[in-house]
C-alpha cells in the first residue's frame, strides 16, 4: 500500500483527495479522473464490475465538497420523469405542481445507466448538456456545479440498452475500473468490517465553482492543441502517422469532443498537479479515458479481440509530444 502524504494547506483539491483517500482504497486512477471531471465541468462513465466502491467514491467526494448526493437505479421501467421530474395536479387548488427529480444535486450517480430504455438515457444525457431540463413550459437549471458519474457492468449484457455512440461522447471521461491488490484488499475489508470513518468536509461547492474559474485560467500552448488534434485526427485517419493497418479495426474515429476534451481535462489535471499551465504528458495521461469511448470499432476488431485501448496506444507511441518549453511561455506570459 502507497502511502499518501497529508497535502498543503494551500491545495484545496489535493486536500479533498487525500480526505476521500481515507474512506476508498485502491482507487487512485478513479478518485484522481472524478476530480478531474469536477473541475472541468465534464460527466464522467465508469466501468467495472459490481463491489468496487463505485458508489462510495463518488458519495464520499459528495460529503468531501459538500455537495448534494442523489443515485438513480436504473432499470427497464424507468421513465424520464422518475429522472427529471414532473407537474402533478392539485385537486385543492385547481393548479399544476411541478415536482422536481434526482437530477437537481450536485453529484448524480446513475447506477448501470445501460439498464434503462433510450427514452430515459436521452433524459439524462440531455440534462448533461443542457445543465436544464423543461417540464411542462417551465424550465428549471440544475445546480451548479453539477456531475454526472455513470456506471456499467461490462460482464452482464442480458437485458441492458447499449448506450448510442452519439450519447456516450456526450462523456468527457470514460475509466476502466480493476480488481485492488491483495493488499490494498486487506485494507479495504479491515475498513469495512470496523467503524467507517465520517467525511469531512473541506470546501464548500462555491469554493469548488471558484477552482473551476482558476482551471480556466491554466495556460494551454498552441503546441499543445496541436498536439491533442493529432492524437485526434490519428484515430480517424491513422494512415497519416504511418498506422494504416488500424482502418480495418476503426469504423468511426473520435469527433471533435475529443479534442475539446482533452484540452479542458488537461488544464484540469495540470491544476490538480500544482501547476499554471499544461504538459504534453497531462494530455497523453488523459488519452485513453477521453477517446476511448468515442470510438466504434468494426467487426474486424470484434473478431480479432482488439480493443480500443490497445489501437490508442499505438497511436500514442507514433504521435510525438511536442518539444515546446511549456512552463517557460506560461511564466513569461502576461495576463491581461
Amino acid at each position: 500500500m502507497t502511502f499518501t502524504p497529508r497535502p498543503d494547506s494551500d491545495k484545496p483539491m489535493e486536500r479533498v483527495l487525500y480526505e476521500v483517500k481515507k474512506i476508498i482504497v485502491g482507487q487512485d486512477n478513479l478518485l484522481e479522473r472524478l476530480i478531474v471531471a469536477l473541475l472541468a465541468r465534464g460527466h464522467i462513465l465508469v466501468e467495472g464490475v459490481p463491489g468496487l466502491a463505485k458508489t462510495m467514491a463518488i458519495k464520499t467526494l459528495a460529503g468531501a465538497i459538500g455537495g448534494e448526493f442523489q443515485r438513480i437505479q436504473f432499470t427497464p421501467d424507468l421513465v424520464p420523469a422518475d429522472l427529471i421530474g414532473t407537474r402533478i395536479y392539485n385537486q385543492k387548488s385547481g393548479e399544476f405542481n411541478t415536482s422536481l427529480g434526482p437530477v437537481f444535486t450536485n453529484l448524480l450517480l446513475a447506477d448501470e445507466i445501460n439498464r434503462a430504455p433510450a427514452k430515459v438515457q436521452s433524459a439524462l444525457l440531455e440534462v448533461m448538456q443542457e445543465r436544464q431540463v423543461t417540464i411542462g413550459r417551465e424550465t428549471h437549471k440544475v445546480p451548479h456545479p453539477f456531475l454526472v458519474m455513470a456506471t456499467q457492468n461490462p460482464i452482464e449484457s442480458e437485458g441492458t440498452y447499449p448506450l448510442p455512440e452519439a450519447q456516450v461522447d456526450r462523456f468527457m471521461l470514460k475509466v476502466l475500473v480493476g480488481y485492488p491488490s491483495p493488499t490494498e484488499e486487506f485494507v479495504i475489508v479491515e475498513r469495512m468490517t470496523s467503524v467507517v470513518q465520517t467525511v469531512q468536509r473541506i470546501i464548500s461547492t462555491e469554493e469548488l465553482v471558484a477552482l473551476q474559474k482558476e482551471v480556466d485560467g491554466v495556460y494551454v500552448d498552441p503546441a499543445l492543441m496541436e498536439y491533442a488534434v493529432k492524437l485526434v485526427t490519428a484515430t480517424r485517419q491513422p494512415h497519416t502517422v504511418g498506422q494504416g493497418d488500424l482502418a480495418q479495426y476503426l469504423t468511426f474515429g473520435a469527433s471533435p469532443r475529443a479534442s475539446i476534451n482533452l484540452i479542458l481535462a488537461a488544464r484540469a489535471l495540470a491544476f490538480l498537479r500544482g501547476r499554471g499551465y499544461a504538459l504534453p504528458q497531462d494530455v497523453s495521461d488523459l488519452a485513453l479515458d477521453v477517446i476511448r469511448h468515442r470510438l466504434v470499432l468494426s467487426y474486424e476488431a470484434l473478431a480479432d479481440n482488439v480493443t480500443s485501448d490497445e489501437l490508442l496506444k499505438r497511436i500514442l507511441t507514433v504521435v510525438p509530444q511536442p518539444q515546446v518549453p511549456l512552463h517557460e511561455r506560461a511564466n513569461s506570459r502576461s495576463y491581461a
